[in-house]
């Protein structure tokens, strides 16, 4: 994507998942919902003194940092970007996994919102996301519609 807030991290060695594991559970096993939790920045193998760094971290975001691990310790990619995030019509056309001329049509169409700056289309990373959030509902009622039809015919499903 454009923006340098783009991440994606995948863990592809056992030590990596093993640590994300038990960071995971360290995390959850301290959050409380209701207070902030310090975490102390410590170099393996260097023994903690009194003026070891200390972050203050508010409970969603422990939240965040434990899903992320949880994420990260089963495989799985995960990407961060902020919500704010600019896409052109090509990233968007990626990340909803359809062709550019597709997309184009979605934005003449104004299905997806978008703003143009100079002569080319930006769509924010948020309405994408919408986007797709809405088009997944729609298949999911689809889906279950035949499963009713289906059930209705008696055709065993």
């Amino acid at each position: 994507m454009s923006n340098n807030l783009d991440l994606e991290m995948v863990l592809d060695n056992k030590e990596d998942v093993a640590l994300a594991k038990a960071a995971q559970r360290c995390i959850m096993s301290s959050l409380d919902h209701s207070k902030a939790v310090n975490i102390a920045l410590v170099e393996e193998g260097v023994e903690r003194l009194d003026d070891t760094p200390v972050l203050r971290l508010p409970p969603k975001v422990l939240r965040l940092f434990a899903d992320l691990l949880g994420a990260l310790a089963q495989g799985k990619a995960v990407t961060i970007m902020p919500k704010e995030l600019d896409l052109t019509t090509q990233e968007a056309a990626m990340f909803l996994n359809v062709s550019r001329p597709y997309l184009i049509r979605l934005l003449d169409e104004g299905k997806i919102p978008h703003h143009k700056v100079g002569t080319h289309r930006r769509i924010r990373f948020e309405d994408v996301v919408k986007h797709k959030e809405a088009r997944h509902t729609v298949s999911q009622e689809a889906l279950q519609e035949l499963a009713n039809l289906a059930q209705e015919l008696g055709m065993g499903y």
